[in-house]
């Protein structure tokens, strides 16, 4: 399947009606072990995937070892990918729209765009940037612009509701094809929001977050599992090294495996 045709599937995963669940990747091996569990596509977690690099989250991961992962998932999985860019790792939009394009060509079909604490007219020249970085690329990007209203507290929670939603009416005016409020989890805030915004409302998961199926009544059409999934795996390395390094006891290792012969089965047998 071509760039193209990934990035097509892409945004039918988002159509009303569906919510596409992502349970995110930070690396080829988990990626692939993502899609045989049944994920629709892969999402990237930037932690993650900075921390399997050698590198703190927060725009500290060089472009060409961003570029170089994103390759590798690519590389093993046949699903569309999208990539957690942070915040584009510059203030100028066309610096972010360089390296957009770097990741279409590695193969990847969209992209998380942050505003952080950064003024919202920054993140929507961003988002115009790149989306026509992927019209030059042939590739119809889709943009989720992230949004840190809720998980910045970036406006007093009287007014959380309303800022998201003019945030999100002006990140759509620019370009964004969804829109992503990670910290977002009060049933009647959710409705308000998806209600009110014309793009796919992404959530990120939270401990007390509603399931699957209530999201997806509330009008919820994407959910993300953001570091979780990361977290939790090396929840469970630390949790055996620590049993082995300080009881030089074992049991951990076996409680819950991936069996070596299934997780080697998901790769080429070859060096292509």
């Amino acid at each position: 399947m071509s760039t193209r045709e990934r990035a097509a599937t892409f945004h039918r995963l988002h159509a009303p009606g569906e919510l596409l669940v992502l349970p995110n990747a930070w690396d080829a091996a988990s990626a692939r072990l993502m899609e045989s569990l049944g994920a629709a596509a892969i999402a990237t977690t930037s932690s993650g995937l900075c921390w399997a690099h050698g590198y703190a989250d927060g725009t500290a991961i060089p472009l060409g070892v961003l570029v170089g992962a994103v390759t590798e998932i690519v590389r093993v999985t046949s699903l569309p990918v999208s990539v957690d860019v942070e915040g584009g790792y510059s203030a100028e939009p066309e610096s972010v729209a360089a390296m957009v394009s770097a990741l279409i060509d590695a193969g990847a079909v969209g992209i998380n765009l942050e505003d952080g604490k950064a003024p919202p007219e920054l993140l929507a020249a961003k988002i115009a940037a790149v989306k026509q970085a992927g019209e030059r690329s042939g590739v119809d990007l889709f943009v989720n612009a992230r949004t840190d209203v809720y998980l910045r507290r970036l406006v007093p929670p009287e007014r959380a509701v309303e800022e998201t939603v003019a945030r999100g009416k002006r990140y759509a005016e620019a370009g964004c094809d969804g829109l992503f409020v990670p910290g977002l989890g009060e049933t009647a805030a959710i409705r308000s929001v998806a209600g009110a915004i014309q793009l796919p409302l992404n959530l990120m998961v939270l401990p007390k977050l509603s399931p699957v199926a209530e999201l997806r009544a509330c009008g919820v059409r994407r959910l993300s599992a953001g570091a979780a999934v990361c977290a939790a795996a090396l929840g469970a390395a630390r949790r055996a090294a620590k049993q082995l390094l300080a009881e030089g006891r074992y049991e951990s290792f076996f409680s819950e495996p991936v069996a070596y012969a299934e997780m080697n089965a998901l790769f080429p047998q070859s060096g292509k």
